[in-house]
């Protein structure tokens, strides 16, 4: 099996007492340890940082839904061919959007998605930030408002891709492996596959 990151990996007995709980709250919630909490954990500080971004961006109330905003973390980790964050927020996506084909035709070409005109050019603009931040112009931000975005959903269109930047591009260089439970989450309905064991 390969190891989840070519870093080393602390044991449950170094971590601080702060991230045991955070990791021990996910892994109630999920039923195992995503690898990016194993992975963060050598850098306990960057973890803390790392987390607190991450949930201000992600979990916050605002004009995007949960799933909208794993779309745009599916589309532009797939633009940086970040392994991780497409199977993982993959998994995620088709457990909020209740969609089982909707990641993988979104990492693959989001223009062919089984999503909405609004949704289209909230990932169209997801991209222009993630391939070249320089050109963005007020004529997107005119785009945007039309399809019913305010000025802080913009923001935190922009905002989710530049923070998935550094983390698809860090979980790349230290070759973090998505965990298998990923894969299947999200395609068989919950009571399809319950009835099947």
């Amino acid at each position: 099996m390969q190891k989840p990151s070519r870093y080393p990996i602390p044991t449950p007995g170094e971590w601080p007492d702060d991230i045991r709980a955070r990791i021990l709250e996910v892994q109630t919630k999920a039923g195992f340890v995503p690898n990016v909490f194993l992975t963060l954990a050598h850098r306990p500080d960057e973890f803390r940082a790392f987390f607190a971004y991450h949930d201000a961006l992600m979990l916050k109330e605002g004009g995007l839904t949960k799933g909208e905003r794993e779309m745009i973390v599916v589309a532009t980790s797939a633009v940086n061919n970040c392994l991780y964050c497409v199977v993982a927020h993959g998994a995620i996506l088709r457990i909020y959007e209740k969609a089982p084909l909707l990641a993988d035709q979104i990492a693959t070409n989001p223009a062919k998605a089984d999503i909405t005109p609004r949704q289209k050019a909230m990932l169209d603009f997801a991209l222009k930030v993630c391939r070249d931040s320089g050109r963005v112009d007020d004529a997107d931000f005119d785009t945007l408002r039309a399809h019913g975005f305010n000025d802080a959903d913009i923001w935190d269109i922009a905002a989710i891709t530049a923070f998935f930047g550094l983390s698809n591009r860090m979980a790349n260089v230290i070759s973090m492996r998505p965990n298998d439970e990923f894969y299947l989450m999200g395609r068989i309905p919950r009571e399809q596959g319950e009835k099947g064991e």
